[in-house]
């Protein structure tokens, strides 16, 4: 609960990191969200991301809209900008923010309701503009707010709690930004933290427009057999680039194997999970091959994690812009307003 106060003392035994910094110090406040919600371990990964590339908390701005999933920020880096805004305008807020001071490093937290539906304009723009952020959608394919109807990312024929099937196609957001431009594009399992928070740290370092689709199984409302969103399915049809360590109330689950080779991994509801590694020669700076790749396993009902696509050259709006070094907010009254004269000249140029 948030009313409850986190310690203020740490433990003399946590590590620093290179600025000072213990995980600690990367937390929020205490998580009101549902008791083993995916969401969670996603602010975990954060947390360990940032600890790990050793970012001072104050040089993030994290903003995020509506929903489970934009409530989270709250929960991590509690010593770093914030804003919550309305439901589905994160990334023009963040689209500002950015041009405004381009000095900090901007992580955009949103969720499927929030970014495929009333957002997808905004979600699809601020990724074919280039803008430098780590973009991360926690992925449920619900509206866990409002009792668990169906969000746009939910698949057609999917089960819902109460036995609703639902009859429409599904917005895919990592075919999405492949297609628009993004110049990282990853997929992961919030259960997966070994290679979650390598992705969270590839994305908050890339120099562009980074994406991140965390399916993030809904405990309340969409965990159920009959969702492609929850625990079971998601392990059943995981193609992962790397181990799947997944943790359940129970004891924890962990496996190890090389890439390219299946193995079997008993769950705590008598299941068996069938896991399959890519290949070690995948080409991740093959956007279209990338595109092709997952639609191919998808048709097989396989979700496909790990990094899609990156380019190693990628550049931002305020390359395309020709903005100044200086972030603008730091700009005076005397450059940002230079006078009649200047501006006339630049009109003589124009004609």
């Amino acid at each position: 609960m948030t009313y409850i106060a986190k310690p203020a003392l740490h433990h003399p035994t946590l590590h620093e990191n290179k600025v000072g910094y213990t995980r600690r110090d990367y937390e929020g406040r205490v998580s009101t969200l549902c008791a083993g919600c995916g969401h969670d371990s996603i602010s975990a990964a954060i947390v360990q991301a940032c600890w790990e590339l050793d970012i001072e908390p104050h040089r993030v701005a994290k903003l995020s809209g509506i929903g489970c999933s934009s409530k989270t920020p709250d929960y991590f880096l509690g010593a770093s900008h914030g804003f919550n805004t309305v439901h589905g305008r994160m990334p023009s807020v963040l689209t500002g923010a950015n041009l405004a001071n381009r000095d900090l490093l901007y992580l955009g937290v949103s969720g499927d309701g929030d970014s495929a539906s009333i957002g997808l304009g905004q979600f699809a723009n601020a990724l074919r503009r280039g803008v430098r952020m780590a973009y991360i959608v926690e992925n449920n394919g619900v509206y866990g707010l409002t009792k668990g109807q169906f969000s746009a990312t939910a698949d057609r024929g999917s089960k819902s709690k109460k036995g609703a099937i639902n009859n429409d196609n599904p917005i895919d957001l990592v075919g999405i930004a492949l297609q628009l431009g993004a110049t990282y594009v990853a997929r992961s399992f919030s259960g997966d933290k070994e290679q979650l928070v390598p992705l969270i740290k590839g994305a908050m370092s890339h120099g562009g427009a980074a994406f991140i689709d965390v399916i993030s199984p809904c405990v309340t409302f969409n965990n159920h057999g009959g969702s492609t969103k929850s625990f079971d399915y998601v392990r059943q049809h995981n193609e992962a680039v790397s181990r799947i360590d997944f943790m359940t109330p129970g004891e924890e689950i962990t496996t190890s194997y090389p890439p390219g080779e299946v193995v079997d991994v008993p769950q705590h509801d008598g299941t068996v999970l069938r896991l399959r590694k890519l290949h070690d020669d995948y080409d991740a700076t093959d956007r279209y091959a990338a595109l092709a790749y997952m639609q191919q396993r998808a048709a097989q009902g396989e979700i496909v994690t790990g990094l899609l696509y990156l380019d190693p050259l990628a550049t931002d709006l305020h390359v395309s812009l020709n903005t100044v070094a200086a972030p603008l907010h730091s700009l005076g009254r005397d450059v940002l307003c230079p006078g009649s004269a200047l501006l006339e000249k630049i009109n003589a140029g124009l004609r």
